[in-house]
């Protein structure tokens, strides 16, 4: 009996031990199955609308070198909450034929701020597809409200409005309406350059 009793110890012992390792390999294998998600190299997208005549023209432009600073999480929220960039003034790109344009903003505008070689934020992002940009410019730090969404194929667009004035750059508004003055002249007679700028944006995310 004693013997018998002894073997069914083993066995539950030697179950119970089974059932431990099935369970920690299972998690185990869970663990290194999670997927993170990072952000795609180049697939980062800014561009802005900013307006000129009393007509509100639009002139359209993009910045080509974007650096991203952020760390990849199990969503994509959490990979975007936290992130940080950086956007030297210098790679501004208006498609303008003449190549004058170009720098003409960066002289007249950029240059006319302080601390304005790069355009610096950081993102943090909310359950209700709101988000604001802690956006640094002109030596002035300030949040910028921003729409987001993510599509089934994980790429996120982003929207807001700069009011140049938050930034304190109206000087440079107005340096740069003086230098384009006969361009942001109207049928009215009337130059005029608009302070607020629409932003866009948009990255693609990869699950690794």
């Amino acid at each position: 009996m004693k013997n018998i009793q002894i073997a069914a110890l083993g066995l539950l012992l030697v179950a119970a031990f089974s059932c431990k390792q099935t369970k920690k390999e299972e998690k185990k294998q869970e663990e290194s199955t999670t997927a993170t998600y990072s952000i795609v190299e180049d697939s980062t997208d800014v561009r802005f609308t900013a307006y000129k005549t009393t007509d509100k023209v639009p002139v359209g432009g993009t910045f080509q070198d974007i650096e991203l600073t952020y760390t990849a999480g199990e969503t994509p929220m959490e990979t975007l909450n936290g992130l940080e960039f950086s956007i030297p003034v210098s790679s501004l790109f208006t498609n303008d034929p003449t190549g004058t344009r170009d720098p003409k903003i960066i002289e007249f505008f950029f240059e006319k701020m302080a601390e304005t070689q790069s355009i610096t934020g950081t993102f943090t992002l909310k359950d209700d597809k709101s988000c604001t940009v802690q956006l640094s410019m002109n030596g002035v730090s300030t949040e910028l409200p921003m729409e987001y969404e993510i599509t089934e194929d994980n790429h996120v667009n982003f929207s807001g409005v700069m009011d140049l004035k938050q930034w304190n750059a109206l000087d440079a508004l107005a340096s740069l309406n003086e230098a384009c003055k006969i361009l942001h002249t109207g049928s009215d007679g009337v130059s005029k350059t608009w302070e607020d700028v629409a932003i866009t944006g948009s990255v693609l995310l990869e699950q690794e």
